[in-house]
């Protein structure tokens, strides 16, 4: 009771600098993020043209979630979000781990893995779908020398998707274990001292004190893995543009085509479920993510 009657008593901190010094970065805000977001959720209730705008309601969201291949774009991109974030969080971690211990050649190590994060994403696309052709592609003239009959990695409906979600993984991966190292080398070594003098094993080192320490980093990997994945447009585009059919179409990329074909009201309706499915999905994530973290 004390306590509280002391915090409410107490002064509140005043900012030093007068409040019109944040008008310039509101202006630029509502310019350039708010208005966009109002004029998208207007103009997705409309059927619209460059030149002229006619209000249907909520017909083009209507129509959405009707057209199959729509729904199939939105069940694809939580697929591929959640496989990529999964990996990324695994690999990650485990590279991290690897490349924080004593080992040869370390740094150098770490440059191979972190390279793949600053190539083009068009041009990682482009160079996975030469090695991933079904006969002419290096990953599967290498199975056939071993006896192995490659499959269509790019070209059969149940592995597209799944195909693109990995060059997704060796590409993204080294921004992952950048963070993780990160974690891992702040942890103190003293934890890592009294354990050793208790006897404990690597292994016991791993999941009593690095693994629940970097719980930080994880929460990081997981967010932005996650967000990238439900965002993904440009490594599909370049590799599959959402082929075969529409096996391997997300969101992004049925927002795209609509927009080629005209149906623009449409496409940015699709633009809302996305902003609409990272919040519904992100959000609750963050808050158990940082609530977690918060009863460390």
């Amino acid at each position: 009771m004390a306590a509280s009657t002391s915090m409410s008593s107490a002064p509140q901190r005043r900012s030093p600098y007068p409040g019109w010094f944040f008008l310039p970065a509101a202006v630029i805000y509502t310019v350039l993020f708010l208005t966009p977001t109002f004029a998208s959720l207007y103009f997705s209730l409309t059927r619209w043209s460059l030149f002229s705008s006619t209000f249907i309601g909520f017909d083009n969201f209507v129509q959405f979630f009707r057209e199959p291949f729509l729904v199939q774009g939105l069940i694809n991109t939580v697929i591929y979000a959640g496989v990529t974030s999964s990996l990324k969080v695994v690999l990650g971690l485990l590279l991290a781990v690897l490349l924080t211990s004593n080992i040869i050649a370390r740094g150098v190590l770490r440059s191979l893995v972190f390279f793949p994060v600053l190539v083009s994403t068009i041009g990682v696309g482009i160079t996975f779908t030469a090695l991933m052709h079904p006969t002419n592609g290096m990953i599967n003239e290498g199975l056939a020398l071993l006896g192995i009959n490659g499959p269509g990695w790019l070209t059969d409906p149940n592995l597209a998707l799944l195909s693109v979600a990995m060059v997704d993984v060796w590409k993204g991966v080294g921004l992952a274990t950048v963070i993780y190292i990160a974690g891992i080398v702040a942890i103190p070594a003293d934890y890592y001292e009294a354990a050793r003098i208790d006897g404990a094993t690597k292994l016991q080192n791993f999941l009593y004190i690095t693994l629940p320490l970097a719980r930080p980093a994880t929460a990081t990997v997981i967010i932005l893995s996650f967000i990238g994945g439900l965002r993904t447009f440009d490594l599909i585009w370049a590799m599959t543009r959402g082929g075969p059919g529409f096996a391997s179409d997300t969101i992004a990329s049925v927002i795209y085509k609509q927009y080629q074909s005209g149906f623009f009201g449409l496409s940015t309706a699709g633009n809302v479920v996305l902003f609409v499915l990272i919040a519904i999905l992100v959000v609750p994530l963050t808050m158990f993510l940082n609530r977690r973290e918060g009863h460390q």
